[in-house]
């Protein structure tokens, strides 16, 4: 196709690495490069915060666990002491009941437990048992009292320590949600950074953007100078070769109309080009013939990258190079006829939206 779609001129934010723009650096530069130094020293403190936080979670955990075990061994006394109690219970309430049959049955109970008989051969047996019954229950006692006193220690330890352990705790929990917390401000403050550097960066690409229009302009003016003003006077003949040639050609007819299909230059008798009978005229010039269609320019030339681009270069718009073609005239330039109501002008490198590649005839 002869025609494209017109690209912006702010399209030149999108330039790839090793681009040849070689404008005067912003002033803004300096401050992206500040705003970028404080986002990597931010970014360092919030990798040493995170890097604290395992750390600290570590701490916590074994605080948590010790806790536990010491829980886990009071609950462990206090059954222990419960089941000394009940034990002694028992005691006193087998020996109890024993007693209340006996005198409920009137010594029938003697039959079955000897100890309650009325005969005098086993009394002695009956005050032996009593005396050996009591003896166990008091050694029972005894030691049940003596086993509470230590328990009762090992409680009031265990506590203690529990109470040590719980503040532990607690205090391992603050350090991991002031640690938190600190993480979380270190990230905001990153955040607000990148929002810096994302603004400056903007500011800057504007600004080369208007420096880069404002070149082509200055172009645009000091070729009109050099131009007879009437469309009728011949251009003159470019006087070096190559891409220079063709890039001195295609000024030399600044301010010829767009004109669908045409490749007549300046002085002719009905002058006017569209996109690719502009850059077959050129490189024409110069002995370079190509093709009247900006698809077939791209499928002759060779492939060149952004950053090797030299003047006379063709920049490719579209599949295959179909919607539109351009000539690269300088950092941050090129010249083109673009589209019906348009004049063969300079214009800012565009190489955002459907540019597809650039190639040398």
């Amino acid at each position: 196709m002869l025609r494209r779609v017109m690209l912006p001129v702010m399209a030149i934010v999108t330039v790839l690495p090793g681009t040849v723009l070689l404008l005067t650096r912003p002033a803004a530069g300096d401050s992206i490069s500040s705003a970028k130094a404080q986002a990597a020293a931010i970014a360092s403190e919030l990798a040493a915060a995170q890097n604290r936080m395992s750390a600290l979670s570590q701490q916590y955990d074994a605080a948590a666990y010790r806790l536990t075990q010491i829980n886990a061994s009071i609950a462990s006394t206090k059954a222990t002491i419960a089941a000394d109690q009940k034990q002694v219970s028992t005691d006193r309430s087998r020996l109890s009941k024993a007693a209340i049959a006996n005198y409920v049955s009137d010594g029938a109970a003697s039959s079955d437990n000897p100890i309650f008989s009325g005969n005098e051969k086993t009394v002695g047996a009956a005050t032996e048992y009593n005396q050996i019954a009591q003896g166990d229950i008091n050694l029972a006692m005894g030691n049940l009292h003596t086993a509470e006193i230590t328990l009762t220690a090992q409680q009031a330890q265990l506590q203690q320590q529990q109470g040590q352990a719980t503040q532990a705790v607690a205090a391992e929990q603050a350090a991991v949600n002031q640690n938190a917390q600190e993480i979380q401000d270190q990230k905001n403050a990153l955040a607000q950074e990148n929002g810096k550097i994302a603004t400056l960066v903007a500011q800057q690409q504007q600004q080369q953007a208007q420096a880069a229009a404002q070149l082509a302009e200055s172009r645009v003016a000091a070729s009109r100078a050099t131009v007879a003003p009437g469309l009728n006077n011949f251009a003159p003949p470019p006087t070096a070769a190559g891409g220079a040639g063709a890039v001195q050609a295609a000024e030399s007819q600044l301010g010829v109309p767009y004109v669908w299909g045409a490749e007549s230059p300046r002085g002719s008798a009905d002058p006017g080009f569209d996109c690719s009978g502009l850059t077959a005229y050129s490189w024409g010039q110069v002995g370079v013939g190509l093709p009247h269609y900006s698809g077939a320019q791209m499928a002759d030339s060779a492939p060149v990258p952004l950053s090797d681009l030299q003047p006379g270069d063709l920049l490719f718009y579209g599949p295959g190079g179909s919607e539109h073609v351009a000539m690269y005239v300088g950092p941050g330039t090129m010249i083109e006829s673009p589209e019906t109501g348009q004049t063969v002008h300079l214009t800012g490198l565009r190489l955002g939206s459907g540019f597809v590649g650039a190639g040398r005839p």
